[in-house]
């Protein structure tokens, strides 16, 4: 290849790319647009953003040559939004006053996991995404589930499905939940912490805990963030189970790869918590603006997720983890509301 061939091609490479980030940003501003429309706002925008690539999997295909550009966005700009949302950690709030809940949020987390696992097994669902699921239920839905599949080295397939449960089984819990609240014989704070002890995205604890007053709201956001603060140590905890269980399988030991993202999480909870705001001056329209930033990168990631769903795996091994799913989560919100 001379020099005027291997410029032209990686012209065509370059553009080929930025035109699989431009597709991912694309779909994921219509589902961030879908997200506000009534109805579909319960929804959530990580979910219509997977809904969008699901739907345009099935009727068009994988767009295959812009496939390094959405890889690039599913793979690297993901880990970038996981860390960005560490700023959402306020450990001086988590450390002043939520140190009851950390350890509440501590059992409820275990309670998921294991009890999913465990339904999982009865119904013969696939073990791999009752695990994904167990994880996402417990910690702290998408975000958790997107932060652990490198490290369980799950497939795309189960990572986006996994999503996609957390997205509508959250919703539906939600909004129950502002059902029953005006019948339920709690507290408003009561019944704050309840919401954000039980339910799967923060997203969803905001749902059900607003209507119930801003005290309310932020306690349940207070026992929300207690969960997600374990995803560090949880995602340190699996790096030794796969090793541990790789070592003991034949072929020998098998690299996991470390997810130095989760160190990035944690520099970015203590410079939103003690930096940004105290030495560094930083306007809450700023905070609004990276959050958004933040979301829509995750929303971004999604599409590239959602891109290798194939339906007919869904109907098949989809079904029996999320009833599994269903179940654990009824179940966890019996559980949370005796130790709220």
């Amino acid at each position: 290849m001379n020099a005027w061939q291997y410029s032209t091609a990686h012209e065509k490479s370059k553009r080929f790319w930025l035109g699989g980030v431009a597709f991912t940003f694309l779909v994921a501003a219509v589902g961030m647009a879908l997200a506000s429309i009534p109805g579909l706002d319960h929804l959530g925008p990580l979910a219509c953003a997977i809904l969008l690539a699901v739907m345009y999997r099935q009727l068009f295909g994988y767009p295959e040559a812009i496939r390094p550009g959405i890889q690039f966005v599913s793979k690297y700009l993901l880990r970038l939004a996981i860390m960005l949302f560490g700023l959402k950690l306020n450990m001086d709030v988590l450390i002043h006053q939520g140190w009851g809940l950390v350890i509440r949020d501590a059992a409820v987390i275990v309670f998921a996991i294991l009890m999913t696992i465990w339904v999982g097994n009865v119904l013969k669902a696939s073990p791999s995404l009752s695990l994904l699921l167990g994880i996402g239920t417990g910690v702290c839905g998408a975000a958790a589930i997107a932060a652990v599949s490198p490290i369980l080295k799950s497939n795309d397939d189960e990572t986006a499905i996994s999503v996609g449960m957390i997205a509508l089984v959250g919703t539906v819990f939600s909004i129950a939940y502002t059902l029953i609240r005006p019948v339920l014989p709690i507290s408003s704070l009561h019944y704050g912490i309840w919401s954000g002890m039980s339910l799967h995205e923060i997203a969803h604890v905001a749902l059900a805990a607003a209507p119930a007053g801003q005290d309310a709201l932020a306690m349940a956001l207070l026992a929300k963030l207690g969960r997600v603060l374990w995803l560090v140590p949880l995602s340190f905890v699996l790096i030794y189970w796969r090793r541990k269980k790789d070592d003991g399988q034949e072929g020998g030991e098998t690299k996991v790869e470390f997810p130095w993202f989760l160190l990035g999480f944690i520099m970015m909870s203590l410079l939103g918590s003690y930096v940004l705001g105290n030495a560094i001056p930083v306007s809450q329209n700023v905070l609004r603006y990276i959050s958004s930033f933040t979301s829509f990168l995750l929303t971004a990631a999604m599409v590239g997720l959602g891109l290798n769903v194939d339906l007919r795996k869904l109907r098949t091994n989809g079904l029996r983890p999320l009833l599994a799913m269903c179940i654990v989560s009824l179940l966890l919100s019996f559980l949370s509301f005796f130790i709220a």
